[in-house]
């Protein structure tokens, strides 16, 4: 297998809270543009006037799927793509398909224990519609859908190339993906 930074795209897929936006960040050290999909619904939120949550992001994902087809945020990311570029927040298989037909393309899956995850999670400030592990856990349920026009987040952890276990310290992750080359 090639090393990890001489592909063009790298996908980041995974659980909230796992670290893809650290892999990004150390991506991104190495030369690689960003995009997220993510983003992508955010900007479309903006557009309408509503919040950011992860509420509204989780609906208005699967809208967005389910109006314009699975793989659009994909689609829309594709569009700022300019080179060597590290696309975030995969959550669905079609997105996966669609990035993998543009070529020369991995996906690393990003995962970490549930506690861990939620403590993280509630350092970063966002609005992320769970004040408790129990809601967290509950809204993680929400994500892991088999419907082709919602998230897949299982079916996603699966389909990738690697998959990183990123349960210590941030060294300890920067070690992890130095090790992929």
């Amino acid at each position: 297998m090639k090393k990890l930074t001489e592909y063009r795209l790298i996908g980041l897929t995974g659980t909230n809270g796992a670290g893809k936006g650290e892999v990004a960040r150390y991506l991104q050290k190495k030369g690689y543009g960003y995009v997220s999909l993510s983003d992508v619904i955010r900007e479309e939120l903006q557009a309408r006037g509503l919040e950011p949550s992860r509420d509204n992001l989780i609906a208005c994902g699967n809208e967005l799927r389910e109006k314009f087809g699975p793989e659009v945020l994909a689609r829309r990311a594709a569009e700022k793509i300019t080179g060597p570029t590290v696309i975030d927040s995969i959550r669905n298989a079609a997105e996966i398909a669609y990035l993998r037909s543009l070529g020369d393309f991995i996906l690393i899956a990003v995962d970490a224990p549930v506690e861990i995850r939620f403590e993280r999670v509630r350092k970063r400030g966002r609005n992320e519609s769970a004040s408790t592990l129990e809601e967290f856990r509950r809204k993680e349920e929400q994500e892991k859908s088999r419907q082709e026009n919602s998230q897949q987040l299982d079916l996603c952890l699966k389909l990738a190339d690697i998959t990183i276990i990123n349960d210590g310290t941030l060294e300890e992750l920067w070690k992890k993906l130095e090790a992929l080359g």
